[in-house]
C-alpha cells in the first residue's frame, strides 16, 4: 500500500532511443523493460505516487498498464537530446506544484533498471532519513584499481597512467566507485535549487555487480537478462 509521506517517484522515459531502438519498452524476458522499475517502485510501498515522465503515447499506455500514472506529457523543450535529467525532474516538480501538490523527496528511477529491487529503494529511503543527507546515490565499486589504469596511445603503444602504482598490490590501493546509473533519491529542494545532484551532500548505497547493469548495446542487454535470472533465482 502506498504511503502518504511526501515522496514522489519519477521515471523519465522519452521515446526515440538511438543505440537500442525503443529501449524503454523493448521486451525484456517477456515484459516491456519499463514495467520492471515501475513494479519495484510500487512494491516498495514508500511512494505517494509513481509517475512516468514521457513524450511518447505508447510508453504512456504501457506505463499506465504496469500501474504507474502519466498525469501529463513531457514538454517538447525537455524531449530532445539536450535536456538533462535535472531539467526533466524540475519540470515535473513545477507542474505538480502548479497543481497544488508538493513533495519533500523525489526518487528518480531510470526506465532501464530491471535489476532494481524494492528492498534497495527501501534501503535508500532509510538513508535519506539520516541527518544532513540531501541525496542517496547507488554506486558500484570498480572491478580493478583505477590507479593502475592503462591507456592505448595514438601510436598503438600501451601506457600506464600512474607508473608509481605498477608494483603496488591491489589490496593496498584505495577503492573507487562509479555511479550505477540506476536511480537517485533526493530532497526536492535539490531539484529546484541546483543544476546537478553532485552539488549536494550525497551518501552512497553500494550495490554488488549482480544488482546493476548499464545497458547501451545488445551485449549489455544479454548480461542484464542473465543477472536478472540469477537474482530471481537467489531470492526465490
Amino acid at each position: 500500500m502506498q504511503k502518504d509521506n511526501g515522496i514522489l517517484c519519477i521515471i523519465p522515459a522519452r521515446g526515440g532511443s538511438k543505440r537500442i531502438p525503443q529501449k524503454n519498452i523493448k521486451n525484456f524476458l517477456g515484459q516491456p523493460m519499463i514495467t520492471y522499475p515501475i513494479r519495484s517502485a510500487i512494491d516498495s510501498g514508500i511512494f505517494e505516487e509513481v509517475m512516468v515522465s514521457t513524450d511518447d503515447l505508447e510508453i504512456k499506455a504501457i506505463a499506465e498498464k504496469a500501474g504507474a500514472i502519466v498525469p501529463f506529457l513531457r514538454s517538447a523543450r525537455n524531449s530532445d537530446d539536450n535536456a538533462s535529467t535535472m531539467d526533466v525532474l524540475r519540470e515535473v516538480v513545477e507542474v505538480y506544484k502548479e497543481r497544488a501538490r508538493e513533495f519533500k523527496y523525489v526518487c528518480c528511477i531510470y526506465p532501464c533498471s530491471p535489476l532494481l529491487t524494492p528492498s534497495k529503494l527501501i534501503e535508500a529511503n532509510n538513508l535519506m532519513l539520516l541527518d544532513a543527507t540531501e541525496a542517496v546515490i547507488p554506486v558500484l565499486r570498480y572491478g580493478h584499481p583505477i590507479q593502475r589504469a592503462l591507456k592505448i596511445q595514438c601510436t598503438g603503444g600501451l601506457e600506464m597512467l600512474l607508473r608509481q602504482n605498477a608494483n603496488t598490490k591491489s589490496q593496498d590501493l584505495d577503492a573507487f566507485y562509479h555511479d550505477s546509473g540506476q536511480f537517485y533519491f533526493m530532497k526536492t529542494m535539490i531539484i529546484l535549487e541546483s543544476n546537478s545532484i553532485w552539488e549536494c551532500k550525497a551518501v552512497p548505497l553500494v550495490l554488488s555487480e549482480l544488482e546493476a547493469q548499464d545497458i547501451d548495446n545488445e551485449d549489455d542487454w544479454a548480461l542484464a537478462e542473465l543477472k536478472y535470472l540469477r537474482l530471481k533465482e537467489r531470492y526465490e
